[in-house]
């Protein structure tokens, strides 16, 4: 499958702002999420801080996921309707971050992890039987192994909250991912109950402990 020109474009943008912010400290505070300052009308950092990254090991993890299940979203759902999956996720992802941490007003993260969780959850969806080559697994997994324990991890990264990663914000975007996907084809919602199932208990896991005070 050819690589789409709007994914290569996307990642060399994102790129191009992490190195910037890599070497210029003003500017990537200027642009990271930051509670406090989202709450004083500074809005663009729910989207801005997604092309930020904390080192290039964060921002070559993401863009490889993205490199990996993005194409797939836009052989089906074209370029357009990528690029809502995408957006419309980080929103969801900041959004549900900022709910999450409203009272935290120094509380900061950067990251695309948020909007890549949506189009892996959307092309789970797409293709339930997607297997997936993982450097340290030697046979191939289901993606949507993948997808769930990656959620799971992200309330362990929650939980120890000793970086600066936007882990709630997974959750949000996989979720937002799996809304868009399912209003775009609904018929999935008849052909892959279970697989929409499974991809919801993290989601429904993470509710569960915020709301028991656990998180």
């Amino acid at each position: 499958m050819a690589t789409p020109i709007i994914l290569v474009l996307l990642i060399a943008i994102t790129a191009l702002i992490s190195f910037k912010g890599f070497k210029d400290y003003s500017f990537f505070s200027k642009y990271e999420f930051h509670i406090g300052s989202i709450l004083k009308g500074e809005k663009y950092r729910m989207i801005s801080s997604a092309f930020l990254h904390g080192d290039l090991m964060h921002l070559a993890f993401n863009m490889f996921t993205l490199f990996m299940f993005a194409p797939l979203v836009v052989q089906i759902f074209g370029s357009a309707y990528f690029l809502l999956l995408y957006f419309g996720s980080l929103i969801v992802g900041s959004a549900l971050t900022l709910y999450f941490y409203k009272n935290n007003y120094n509380y900061r993260a950067i990251g695309a992890s948020g909007a890549v969780m949506g189009i892996v959850y959307a092309a789970i969806l797409i293709n339930p039987e997607m297997k997936l080559f993982l450097l340290f697994i030697p046979i191939p997994i289901p993606a949507y192994i993948f997808g769930i324990g990656y959620l799971f991890y992200s309330i362990y990264g929650m939980k120890a909250n000793k970086d600066n990663i936007g882990h709630a914000a997974h959750f949000g975007g996989a979720l937002g991912g799996l809304v868009l996907t399912l209003v775009r084809a609904p018929q999935l919602i008849e052909s892959e109950p279970m697989i929409i199932g499974l991809l919801l208990i993290p989601i429904a896991v993470l509710f569960y402990m915020v709301k028991s005070k656990k998180i």
